[in-house]
């Protein structure tokens, strides 16, 4: 059995059939003809050194003649092949330019593409943080309640009055009835617990999501930092120019531009070029860290005209400060 023909038009298995190679024989009818006219010109010229008749010096003058006719013809036949071959790498470069450019707008669409596909799974994952961190709440003020519950023995009845009554009407928030969060317990919950045995770092997580304010700035600190880590840029590793105090305090009165430039300290090239270019083309994560940068503005006017100094100094030194830091230089806040 014979096996399978060859495909008679090669360039269609060409990769992508962009570089569409000419095909050419191994010897063309230009080698054949200088073959032919170099042999005859060596016939003749053997002809004429041993036959012709030396002594007249005519084979001699028509070598001489022989030259003076054939070598512009040669010459011209040279030039000829020359423009040809330059022409033949000209084609082949523009072939290859449009193979490049092909492959390059290829290589664009399908980025497009897989960015386009990202963009579901990564508002999945945003809705499942959430969602978790929601549940999360729910569970420990839940396990908070109930452990109170069984430690606190149960009160005598007693006669209520009207005002103990009017103080446990209903619509009364629980935010109301818990005791306000300590700026210690905010800190510390803001750097969120070092490795899984912090078992102080997770308590004033605790008490930290108790609070509605806290909460929802834990949750955006969560999101970033999630999404920052997807690019290899973790806060540990950042080494950031600490501001001093009162640059801060300005900050939370309102103050913006040039005086408070040295909070973007962060002065990591590749961490600031990898957040500008997901800042950029990723809009979810633009969403994420402007929610981020207005709740972390609202917290800290709020924490300002309570805190010391140096309670301002060790919440700067936070993770949640160090992504505030990153992103707000990126967003230009501090420009």
């Amino acid at each position: 059995m014979s096996g399978p023909s060859p495909d008679p038009d090669p360039a269609r298995n060409t990769p992508l059939g962009l570089y569409d190679r000419p095909r050419r024989a191994s010897v063309t009818g230009i080698e054949i003809i200088a073959i032919a006219l170099t042999l005859l010109w060596l016939a003749v010229s053997v002809y004429l050194f041993a036959f012709a008749d030396a002594g007249a010096g005519g084979g001699i003058g028509f070598l001489v003649t022989m030259l003076a006719i054939f070598m512009p013809v040669a010459m011209i036949w040279v030039a000829a092949t020359a423009a040809k071959a330059s022409r033949v790498m000209r084609e082949e470069s523009q072939r290859l330019q449009a193979a490049i450019d092909a492959i390059r707008q290829a290589y664009i669409s399908q980025q497009q593409k897989q960015a386009a596909g990202h963009e579901p799974s990564v508002a999945k994952k945003l809705d499942e943080i959430a969602a978790a961190a929601k549940k999360t709440e729910t569970t420990l003020a839940t396990f908070s309640t109930s452990r109170r519950a069984r430690a606190l023995p149960m009160p005598a009845a007693a006669p209520e009055s009207a005002e103990d009554q009017g103080l446990l009407a209903l619509g009364t928030p629980a935010e109301a009835l818990s005791p306000p969060l300590s700026t210690e317990d905010l800190i510390r919950a803001l750097h969120f617990p070092e490795t899984a045995e912090d078992v102080e770092g997770f308590a004033a997580l605790r008490r930290a999501l108790k609070d509605r304010s806290a909460a929802q700035l834990i949750q955006a600190a969560q999101d970033v930092l999630t999404l920052l880590s997807h690019e290899g840029i973790y806060m540990d590793d950042l080494r950031p120019d600490m501001a001093r105090p009162e640059v801060w305090r300005q900050f939370a009165h309102g103050a913006r531009g040039r005086t408070v430039a040295s909070l973007g300290g962060v002065r990591d090239r590749s961490s600031l070029a990898l957040t500008a270019g997901r800042m950029k083309q990723d809009p979810i994560f633009r969403d994420a860290a402007h929610h981020f940068l207005r709740l972390f503005d609202r917290m800290f006017t709020t924490f300002e005209a309570q805190a010391s100094d140096a309670e301002i100094s060790a919440l700067g030194e936070t993770r949640t400060a160090r992504a505030f830091m990153l992103l707000g230089r990126v967003a230009g806040t501090f420009d």
